[in-house]
């Protein structure tokens, strides 16, 4: 790095150091503004609906649970290989 370089960029801060902020050439001044697109919006909601639903469906757990204490729940084995193995197969892809 050369020094020269170093003290014209350091003199180029150092005179430019005042209490305004200059605005470029036909910026506007204002204030600054944000908007969200309709799209960006129905994610947002859709983001907040499935963060407030449960990851257990409570229905489904209760009917199951009933169904095993009582006896009457039953696992065909065919289906459950069937299952089993299309889950395998599909993490072998």
């Amino acid at each position: 790095m050369r020094i020269e370089t170093y003290n014209q960029v350091a003199q180029l801060y150092k005179g430019s150091k005042s209490g305004k902020t200059q605005q470029p050439y036909g910026a506007a001044a204002g204030r600054d503004e944000l908007t969200i697109s309709q799209a960006g919006y129905d994610y947002q909601i859709a983001k907040k609906a499935v963060a407030e639903t449960s990851d257990i469906r409570e229905d489904k757990v209760a009917s199951l649970k009933t169904r095993v204490e009582s006896g009457n729940y039953k696992v065909d084995s065919g289906d459950f290989a069937s299952k089993l193995l299309e889950r395998y197969n599909a993490l072998q892809k």
